[in-house]
């Protein structure tokens, strides 16, 4: 089981973590377009501290939503198909090292202040995706050499629907917990528009 780092341990030791590395390439998405992308999921002020808010309860909670999102991974045989390895069965050290990744993602979507550097991250990670660049970072030999763009956006949904009963568990507030929901399931679909930019020239 791989747990996300805790605050305050180096990312550095995340596998095929590079978030402000130097190495990346700038992201054809501008601030301006991402401010406009903010306004129609319309983004608000109060948005911001709620998913702050929300940061400081699913961090810690990081392993356990991995659990869940893993098992249904894991239980359709065309999503698990993406971490196969040359021999057409799901890596485990492919797995793994996403894992590790996707864990620390949860933390930097509450977090990370939307700059010039996050949005350099989120080019790189849809990059990974496709096929310019998906295998490369984990040094694996699949047969899958894209992630279909149907599913980025599809998984909107599973992303979002499977928090609420996290932020639940801390913040027994009602209001509370719909505010740290709606603040997550827009920073969600904004990551996915983001993730989505490769696929299409006319994004």
């Amino acid at each position: 089981m791989i747990i996300f780092p805790a605050k305050g341990v180096k990312t550095s030791s995340i596998p095929g973590y590079t978030y402000g590395s130097k190495t990346l390439a700038t992201s054809p998405v501008s601030l301006e377009d991402l401010a406009r992308l903010e306004s129609t999921v319309l983004w608000t002020d109060d948005d911001v501290a709620a998913l702050r808010r929300a940061g400081e309860i699913l961090g810690p909670q990081a392993d356990r939503i991995l659990d869940v999102w893993y098992g249904f991974v894991g239980s359709h045989d065309f999503l698990i198909a993406s971490f196969a390895g040359a021999d057409g069965t799901a890596n485990p050290d492919y797995l793994g090292a996403v894992r590790a990744r996707f864990a620390q993602w949860i933390v930097d979507v509450c977090s990370r202040d939307r700059d010039q550097e996050w949005l350099d991250y989120q080019h790189e990670i849809a990059l990974r995706h496709t096929a310019a660049k998906k295998n490369l970072t984990d040094g694996v030999s699949s047969p899958a050499s894209v992630i279909n763009l149907r599913y980025i956006i599809a998984f909107i949904v599973p992303l979002t629907a499977t928090i609420r009963p996290f932020l639940a568990e801390q913040a027994p507030d009602a209001d509370e917990v719909e505010a740290m929901y709606q603040a997550w399931f827009k920073s969600v679909t904004i990551t996915a528009a983001l993730w989505a930019e490769p696929y299409s020239p006319s994004w």
